[in-house]
């Protein structure tokens, strides 16, 4: 065993030493879902931000700035810009919905604002989404170990999964919270340190100028292959209505102790992504003075923190993605242990089941879940495809239904109805058609969710009015 890999195996099991700690305290299922609703600022941005740097944010983002440049940094970028929206506009208003009518998730808000059927069928798409999700994660950790150690990468992969399995399963979101502000302080330390250490060492950003392809558009941040706004905003619609109503971040703000603490917290969080942004494109841009025939982009991080930095310093850059993976993977472990326990179980299945009932419920979900992403991880290869998948049927699914539901009162069931399946049905069959690429189908996913919900509400209305 090299110590690289020594030293993470150590910083794993100190995680999972906190997590089981921490995890001892909760006993109820209202710390397992919304930590009691008592998080600060300063915990709801650790564990909002911790969740969203994950691999997408970190090993997908350096492979985009490996091929495509400067504009990589709008797949960050436009995570900031819907963490934005939510601290402003979605975040506060739903906020308030839950704590006055006491909701753990967002099926609990879906069924209060729909009903029942709505509550199911978003639960069933989520059971299908998220575990791809968690599986991009894993697939990550595993690429990572891999490429650093030698390890297998379906040892890697089972390594991830039973780090965030343990933690997240002892206590939940006041577990996550906490070991989340722990892996922030190691993600920041560690890029900021790494960023300007590896540009140094090959010489400056004359050097990445030099090792640039022949395209002009790498160097142009609005524009530059499949990234920036020279997609037509495509990456800005895949990625930012997932930051409004992911379900894990959703189930965070719950968390919240008030409105003031998510406006501050989530404020703080879409400024440090915007600031986050450069860092991982620019790893994928220094990559190509090591490696300009790179084999598989996505090795383009861990190919600087190995061949670019000291030992030290690189094994630290290795802890902060590793715990940026972990994090995220641990927020999509818990949309699947809440959707379970409470959508599914306490719903349909116990109505009468016992708190303790639900919690236990809830922490077998997690297993379950974990256990889920772990076969996908092992089936998939990209990381992009992977979260991509994710990102493209909870944005045709859940965005328009969930804002229009804060905004307005008229639309009711049907009309949630029929924008889940427009999104979901015209996704689906635009992607078999091999009409476009996935970051086109989210878009067109929304769009169609959208005209569905518009066009059964006008009808109605114009029953009604007869």
């Amino acid at each position: 065993m090299n110590s690289t890999l020594a030293l993470i195996l150590v910083y794993l099991v100190g995680l999972v030493g906190l997590g089981l700690w921490i995890g001892r305290r909760v006993e109820s299922s209202g710390a397992f879902f919304v930590a009691n609703r008592k998080l600060s600022a300063a915990l709801l941005f650790s564990t909002v931000l911790a969740a969203n740097i994950g691999v997408g944010s970190t090993v997908a983002a350096a492979g985009l700035g490996y091929r495509d440049g400067l504009s990589a940094w709008w797949w960050v970028g436009s995570a900031a810009v819907g963490t934005a929206i939510l601290a402003i506009w979605v975040g506060p208003k739903i906020w308030r919905v839950a704590t006055e009518r006491g909701l753990y998730t967002v099926g609990d808000y879906l069924e209060h604002r729909y009903g029942a059927s709505v509550r199911a069928i978003v639960t069933g798409l989520l059971w299908i989404a998220a575990p791809a999700g968690l599986a991009a994660q894993l697939i990550a950790l595993g690429k990572i170990l891999d490429f650093v150690a030698g390890v297998p990468p379906w040892i890697g992969v089972l390594i991830g999964a039973a780090v965030m399995t343990a933690y997240f399963t002892a206590g939940g979101l006041l577990t996550s919270a906490w070991v989340n502000m722990v892996q922030l302080v190691v993600i920041v330390v560690g890029f900021a340190v790494a960023v300007p250490w590896a540009l140094a060492n090959v010489g400056g950003w004359s050097a990445v100028v030099a090792a640039s392809p022949a395209s002009p558009d790498y160097l142009n941040f609005w524009h530059g292959g499949g990234s920036g706004w020279g997609s037509g905003w495509i990456v800005l619609a895949l990625v930012a209505p997932n930051f409004i109503v992911s379900p894990g971040l959703i189930q965070k703000v719950y968390g919240a102790v008030d409105e003031r603490a998510i406006r501050i917290g989530l404020a703080a969080t879409a400024v440090a992504l915007a600031i986050f942004a450069v860092g991982p494109p620019l790893f994928g841009m220094i990559a190509r003075v090591y490696d300009p025939a790179l084999a598989d982009t996505e090795h383009a991080l861990m190919l600087v923190l190995t061949a670019g930095l000291p030992t030290l310093l690189g094994t630290l850059g290795l802890a902060a993605v590793l715990s940026a993976e972990i994090s995220s993977a641990d927020a999509f472990l818990f949309m699947l242990a809440t959707s379970l326990s409470q959508d599914l179980y306490k719903r349909f299945v116990r109505p009468d089941a016992s708190d303790a009932q639900v919690l236990r419920v809830a922490r077998l979900a997690a297993l379950f879940g974990g256990g889920i992403g772990v076969l996908l991880a092992l089936a998939l290869t990209s990381v992009v495809g992977a979260l991509s998948i994710f990102y493209a049927l909870m944005a045709a699914c859940l965005f328009v239904p969930l804002v229009a539901g804060l905004y307005t009162r008229r639309p009711a069931v049907p009309e949630a109805l029929a924008a889940c399946g427009a999104g979901v049905l015209t996704l689906i069959a635009a992607r078999f058609a091999g009409m476009v690429g996935i970051p086109q189908l989210s878009l067109i996913g929304i769009v169609a969710s959208g005209a569905g919900f518009a066009v059964v509400y006008a009808v109605r209305r114009q029953i009604a009015s007869n």
